[in-house]
């Protein structure tokens, strides 16, 4: 199973879409979402189902990677 991070990194690459965008949407930082998408920080359940609705992804499939990050990393 990809990461929390690396499943945001490849939806926002598939929709070509920048990393300032996605950011603006869940007003944070472009560096915030980078470290997230690169593991060295956490979203919040609130960020990950904001993603979910953005990317029109599977929000349980989300949440089980967010939670299976924050196990391994304990």
């Amino acid at each position: 199973m990809d990461s929390l991070g690396s499943t945001i990194k490849q939806l926002r690459e598939k929709q070509e879409l920048p990393l300032r965008t996605v950011a603006a949407f869940l007003d944070i930082d472009q560096a915030v979402l980078s470290k997230i998408e690169h593991g060295h920080r956490k979203a919040t359940r609130e960020q990950v189902q904001q993603l979910a609705k953005y990317f029109k992804a599977d929000e349980d499939e989300l949440i089980v990677a967010w939670l299976s990050d924050k196990l391994a990393h304990r």
